[in-house]
């Protein structure tokens, strides 16, 4: 184990209102020709304001849209791309996929990246890893990398104008943040970083969890009405900075490896951060936390729209609940940075119970 603290984030990071038209601006520094690997729905959502904010300048640019999983396959025809066409900067357009592909396209190109999220769903802007599944959708691995991204731009007007259903997820992902880095600090687990877990990254992830706690509802009003308001802007923030920044350096526990273990029944549907959200509350019953924090937690799910059962999630029988805990907990899975470990057998319980308060 690493005795030293270690903190990482990205370089620069630029939210607010119509930002998108300020790209060019925030970004030059970072080269001259550009790839934009976009989502279906980015590239509608940025490509004339991004263009806008290039007025005037000669900067080559190439919009690709992207396959829709961040798998070897998709990484392997962008880093072509990087290479047949000498680009300088890799950009990532849309959903935490089209991000993750991104990242790793410009690391294994030695390029800097810039992201772009259209939707935040999850805490992927940020960070500095991504997340890679085999071709099939099913869980790879993690790919650490050794920077976080050069630049994050977020366009509070493109987040008010997409689906509720994205905030709500990213709420999901980001209320495990501060639960997670807590475990890990208790047991003196490293951060996704690999390195300890400094005061700032803590008080970080507290602060996630207290702005959704505080904004959650009104922010999901503003969004269902497609205004940008500070609630808004506040959940934005926790759904990307606070909980990427958070994770990042904080670690993940019982949560992050409740949605690894669901990702194992295969075509599940339910988004990943509602999955974090009902892994957060059998993380609480695990560590035994005080009544009143459960309720606490579950009570803000249920404001929010996040699930508290399994029926919410898909899983609908004990066999598949068995099949979650087992896949949750094979070695490796962040699972065991808990205080005494957890058994599959002790996972399944806590799945079986925090289902039946859900219900109750």
């Amino acid at each position: 184990m690493s005795n030293l603290m270690l903190m990482r984030a990205p370089q620069k990071y630029v939210q607010g209102k119509d930002a998108l038209l300020k790209f060019h601006d925030e970004m030059e520094s970072l080269g001259h020709s550009w790839l934009f690997i976009c989502s279906r729905s980015g590239y509608a959502a940025t490509h004339d304001k991004i263009e806008q904010s290039f007025a005037g300048s000669d900067d080559r640019r190439r919009y690709e849209v992207f396959g829709g999983t961040s798998s070897v396959g998709e990484i392997e025809r962008f880093r072509a791309i990087v290479a047949e066409e000498k680009i300088d900067v890799v950009v990532g357009v849309g959903g935490g996929s089209a991000i993750d592909t991104a990242k790793a396209t410009a690391h294994y190109e030695g390029r800097p990246v810039a992201v772009v999220p259209t939707v935040v769903a999850t805490d992927a802007p940020c960070t500095g890893l991504s997340v890679i599944y085999n071709d099939d959708g099913s869980f790879n691995s993690y790919l650490f990398y050794p920077k976080n991204p050069e630049a994050v731009l977020v366009d509070s007007a493109v987040i008010a104008q997409a689906p509720v259903s994205f905030l709500v997820a990213g709420m999901g992902d980001a209320l495990g943040t501060y639960f997670e880095a807590r475990a890990c600090d208790r047991t003196h687990a490293l951060s996704l970083e690999f390195g300890g877990i400094t005061r700032s990254a803590l008080a970080l992830c507290r602060l996630c969890y207290e702005t959704l706690r505080e904004y959650g509802p009104m922010a999901i009003a503003a969004c269902e009405q497609h205004v940008v308001t500070p609630e808004l802007d506040a959940v934005i923030e926790a759904n990307t900075y606070l909980s990427g920044v958070g994770a990042d350096n904080g670690g993940l526990a019982v949560a992050h490896s409740f949605y690894n273990g669901l990702t194992a029944l295969g075509g599940h549907e339910a988004p990943h951060g509602c999955c974090v959200a009902f892994g957060t509350l059998v993380q609480l019953l695990l560590e035994r936390a005080p009544r009143a924090e459960f309720e606490e937690v579950q009570g803000f799910c249920r404001s929010v729209g996040l699930p508290v059962t399994l029926a919410e999630l898909g899983v609908t029988t004990h066999e598949e609940v068995r099949t979650i805990a087992e896949a949750a907990c094979v070695e490796g899975e962040s699972i065991h940075n808990m205080a005494g470990d957890v058994t599959p057998d002790e996972l399944f319980d806590a799945i079986v119970l925090a289902d039946a308060l859900g219900r109750a």
